[in-house]
């Protein structure tokens, strides 16, 4: 656990996530306090993180991001909060940076945006529409909140500033083909959630035009190109995930129709 003056809680959530856990909880064993929120694993991944005495293991049935990583915040006994998924790493210059910041006299700002580098498998992407990826990962529990507007990728509501650490983050989030498909169908099927309310009904242009487009965008204009085979498996795989979330939208409207008649 960490030494320094202000001190960080570490946060995670996690379901089936044995093959990162032990990873990125020696990762992060540099804060001075490590909660994981579990959705009921069912690989192990709670078993091993009950025989780490400096874990502390919460057990919840998941409803949805905000909503799980919500709670997790209320959990944290300290004000920064370094909040990763099991997938992420912090190296240790972006380490270092994080303790320095958080220890300035009068921090500048109350959330942080980390820069994120994609790492296909062992290999590291470098484009694919995922250059500029970035995600707020290090904040005051006292100046922030999830909106509950989004259930899929949480938007973090910060009152005052905030600012972007200048090491990046790695990401470790493409395991292989099977389980990267996997995620890019269940985020789909969660944003059709999110977009049930609103007024349209998807139709050959959300079911095709848009993941040829998203395909189109990231893989020519994003330059995947020059990612090679790698950059053809990402923007394809991101493309089935729109094809994904209005498949499940159209479901969900067809239900909500017949439960009204």
């Amino acid at each position: 656990m960490g030494n320094s003056e202000r001190k960080i809680t570490a946060l995670l959530i996690t379901y089936n996530e044995i093959f990162h856990i032990d990873a990125v909880l020696d990762n992060v064993a540099f804060a001075d306090e490590i909660i994981v929120v579990d959705s009921f694993s069912t690989d192990g991944t709670a078993e091993k993180v009950r025989h780490r005495p400096d874990v502390k293991l919460i057990q919840r049935p998941f409803k949805d991001f905000t909503d799980q990583k919500s709670f997790a915040l209320d959990q944290a006994s300290h004000d920064w909060v370094l909040f990763l998924d099991a997938d992420e790493r912090v190296t240790e210059p972006l380490k270092e940076e994080i303790i320095e910041t958080v220890n300035l006299e009068r921090p500048p700002a109350n959330a942080y945006y980390f820069l994120r580098t994609f790492m296909f498998q062992d290999e590291v992407l470098h484009f694919s529409g995922w250059q500029s990826d970035k995600n707020y990962r290090l904040f005051r529990k006292s100046k922030v909140y999830f909106s509950e507007e989004r259930i899929v990728h949480e938007t973090l509501v910060i009152n005052g500033k905030s600012g972007t650490l200048k090491n990046k983050l790695i990401h470790y989030s493409y395991k292989n083909y099977e389980d990267y498909k996997g995620k890019m169908i269940k985020y789909g099927q969660m944003k059709a959630s999110e977009e049930l309310d609103k007024d349209y009904s998807p139709n050959l242009y959300h079911f095709w035009f848009r993941p040829f487009y998203k395909f189109i965008n990231h893989y020519i204009f994003r330059l995947g190109i020059l990612d090679g085979k790698k950059g053809i498996i990402i923007c394809y795989l991101n493309a089935l995930g729109v094809h994904a979330r209005y498949k499940e939208l159209a479901r969900l409207r067809s239900e909500k129709c017949e439960g009204g008649k």
